[in-house]
């Protein structure tokens, strides 16, 4: 086993390798920005390195400097956690021919699953279903739109080399798709250095279930078991379940076997995630299910996985990587209980779910909850970094109990500073359809009236168990007096900006593109820029026609949130 590794990441993930690694008296180096030297991650390794200024760009995506340091400090391995570079073919090999071990799959391996239609077609030879669409390689724009017109809309426009919805946007008329293309193709090349994109049909009523496997250099593969992570907003993830809810036994079966052929097609070696897409517009009983692709990392959501099965998944990674065989056999795995992750963000489930920055004043977590969070009360969550604050995980001998767990744990976490879903995931979870598993990937869209309706930042959630509670009181009720009280409303903010044509930043980031100049005539709803921040990218249109007076900045510019941008009148 290895004696000290270096942790090429940060955040939570870090924090949650180094716990691992003390309990298995492995040193740990740390590497970091400017950004995060105060981070708790830094205090908790052996040693921390500063590698860079806060930009990933200039840090964390610096694989040169990071082995650099791995050599300087004397360690064995790499981990590279999620994101940044742990899906990175080229890092991989050159830790190899450093003297490191990747703790991770082979170069090879990534390359494999690391362009979608690649991916899509080594699965279709290894006998797994793929969702129809066009997975070429012309990606000439009338090209794309006719395989579009073919496959029927709606369809998905897909980055090759995407991940974590980036590069992704569904379209449902075809003279939405040029446009589409274009907002999927460059933020592929901004995220992950490539334009190229795959057209897919769009299931109407899909739920995301995602089997964890994991693979020995002895030819040992197994698979643990599934996650439901169906609950999403911009395509990304927000509470994810293990079991799967109502999976038929059969299914489940089915997927784990598919997903174990996708990993014996590419030698696989470590801790990997087979995504599939399953088409529930008939119900979950027989329900087709179709290979999406295959993340070749530990996932943000493996907490539930370990808290089904009671396995430590950082300890097996490192295991795998030393060179030993799995430390169980598929036959020696099973499911006990259920449990629930909720992904804590910095956001504004108010404003389309636009990250959030600012100082965290007061931060409590649940005792009741296990807690993987980056962040501590005072931090500051910034631009530059994914907004996530904490995920908190429950557990319970059934999904009732553990999703009455979770209500609790929300309850029980205070947070105060800054603009955060904290009260939206106790709506979601406190929410009679979710309760009954009435979950797809649509769930949000199509309760989102009563779960974004406008609410306090002391909001609570409802408490079945008590319904004499005050928080569950929405009558309105009075002591001799009627239930309803009548409220003279202002004009709000959104519609003072229409009148008066004043375009703000709805939050801190980077100018991607300004489509506009002054001078220049508009019609409602015309695209004028596109604000890029926190791995996200948002268009901003105009709220009325008019005349450009002014256009404050320029493409390429880093500008704070509410930041005026564009006059007109």
């Amino acid at each position: 086993m290895f004696k000290k590794i270096l942790i090429a990441n940060r955040g939570e993930i870090a924090r949650r390798i180094i716990r691992t690694c003390k309990r298995m008296n492995i040193q740990t180096v740390a590497v970091y920005s400017e950004a995060d030297a105060r981070a708790a991650f830094v205090r908790e390794a052996d040693r921390a390195v500063l590698i860079g200024p806060p930009a990933a760009s200039d840090s964390y995506l610096r694989g040169d400097r990071i082995i650099a340091v791995a050599l300087e400090t004397g360690t064995e391995a790499i981990h590279p956690g999620y994101g940044f570079l742990s899906e990175n073919a080229d890092f991989a090999e050159a830790c190899e021919a450093a003297g490191l071990a990747f703790i991770g799959p082979r170069p090879d391996a990534i390359r494999a699953m690391a362009l979608k239609g690649a991916a899509k077609a080594l699965m279709t030879a290894a006998g797994v279903p793929v969702t129809p669409g066009y997975h070429g390689d012309d990606q000439n724009t009338d090209h794309l739109a006719a395989e579009a017109a073919r496959i029927g809309y709606p369809v998905l426009i897909k980055a090759v080399a995407g991940g974590g919805g980036k590069g992704l946007r569904r379209v449902d008329d075809p003279a939405e798709f040029a446009d589409a293309l274009l907002s999927a193709q460059r933020e592929g090349q901004a995220a992950f250095g490539d334009p190229k994109v795959l057209i897919e049909k769009y299931l109407e009523v899909p739920r995301h279930i995602e089997i964890q496997l994991f693979a020995d250099d002895h030819g040992n593969v197994v698979h643990l078991f599934e996650r439901d992570c169906s609950l999403q907003r911009r395509h990304q993830k927000v509470i994810e379940e293990a079991p799967a809810p109502n999976l038929p036994d059969a299914m489940r079966q089915a997927m784990g076997q598919a997903a174990v052929r996708a990993a014996q097609a590419i030698r696989y070696r470590g801790a990997g995630t087979v995504e599939f897409i399953v088409d529930v517009s008939n119900g979950i009983e027989g329900a087709p299910f179709y290979f999406m692709e295959m993340n070749t990392r530990l996932q943000v959501e493996h907490p539930v996985t370990e808290a089904i099965t009671g396995l430590d998944l950082v300890e097996w990674q490192l295991r795998v990587a030393a060179g030993e065989p799995l430390p169980k056999t598929q036959g020696d795995l099973t499911i006990t209980g259920h449990a629930i992750e909720a992904r804590l963000y910095a956001e504004d489930p108010q404003n389309d779910f636009l990250p959030a920055t600012g100082t965290l004043e007061r931060l409590e977590y649940p005792p009741s909850a296990r807690i993987e969070s980056a962040v501590e009360q005072g931090d500051e969550v910034s631009v530059f970094y994914d907004p996530m604050i904490a995920k908190i995980i429950v557990h319970g001998k059934n999904r009732k109990q553990a999703l009455s767990r979770m209500r609790e744990a929300l309850i029980e976490t205070k947070l105060r500073g800054l603009a955060t879903n904290l009260g939206f995931l106790r709506r979601v979870v406190s929410d009679e359809a979710f309760a009954a598993a009435e979950i797809d990937t649509g769930f949000i869209a199509r309760h989102q009236e009563r779960l974004l309706a406008p609410w306090a930042d002391r909001e609570m959630a409802p408490s079945p168990a008590d319904p004499t509670s005050p928080w569950n009181d929405i009558t309105g009720w009075m002591l001799n007096l009627p239930p309803r009280a009548p409220l003279n409303l202002k004009a709000e903010a959104g519609e003072k900006m229409i009148a008066s044509g004043d375009i703000k930043a709805p939050m801190p980031g980077k100018l991607l593109d300004v489509f506009v100049t002054a001078g220049e005539t508009v019609e409602k709803g015309q695209k004028l820029l596109i604000l890029g921040a926190m791995k996200i990218e948002h268009t901003m249109k105009a709220p009325k026609a008019g005349l450009v007076t002014a256009v404050h900045a320029a493409t390429g510019d880093q500008v704070a949130d509410k930041a005026l941008l564009v006059e007109i009148e």
